[in-house]
């Protein structure tokens, strides 16, 4: 018998950056303040989970100005929809794995 949580990737254990992904995978881009609201969380809690998927190549950022207002925009990128699609299959064999 296969033991599936090898396959389960670390940087989606926690709860943040699973949330972040998960939002990211079903809409186009999201910006900052729709994920800080979505998640319930502080701008600095987000920025650090952001740039741990950033660093892994799984998001992409755009920031931009509105009129003389930053804006920040995200969405998963490539490498993160192959990520994390491969984390929830192991996740769903995990789940169905018999003893």
């Amino acid at each position: 018998m296969k033991n599936y949580i090898q396959y389960l990737n670390k940087a989606f254990e926690n709860r943040i950056r699973l949330g972040i992904m998960s939002i990211l995978m079903v809409n186009d881009k999201v910006e900052f303040s729709v994920l800080k609201e979505m998640l319930d969380i502080t701008d600095g809690n987000l920025a650090s989970h952001i740039s741990a998927l950033e660093k892994l190549k799984y998001i992409d950022i755009q920031k931009q100005f509105i009129g003389k207002k930053p804006n920040t925009t995200y969405q998963v990128s490539k490498a993160g929809k192959k990520a994390f699609n491969e984390h929830l299959d192991a996740l769903e064999k995990l789940l169905k794995q018999r003893d």
